[in-house]
């Protein structure tokens, strides 16, 4: 295995985290509104921390996909040129 493929199983493991973390800010923004009504109990302060989860949980979970995808396709295209199929 390359320096470069371990370089990338890194990467990937690391945007794998960023995806769980925003996944589950999202979750929690969720269950902020909806289950414990904080923005009911707390007011503006509670909207303000619901929306704080929510927006970083996209913050963390859309880019990192979109990276992610897109290193998975580079790393495909490598494998292929590596190992023509043969007819």
């Amino acid at each position: 295995m390359s320096e470069q493929e371990r370089s990338e199983k890194k990467q990937i493991l690391i945007m794998k985290v960023f995806i769980g973390i925003g996944l589950c800010l999202l979750l929690l923004g969720h269950y902020f509104i909806e289950y414990a009504d904080l923005p009911a109990k707390m007011g503006v302060n509670g909207i303000i921390i619901c929306a704080v989860c929510i927006a970083f949980g996209l913050i963390f979970s859309l880019p990192t996909k979109m990276y992610l995808t897109f290193l998975l396709v580079r790393r495909e295209q490598r494998k292929k040129k590596q190992n023509p199929k043969k007819n």
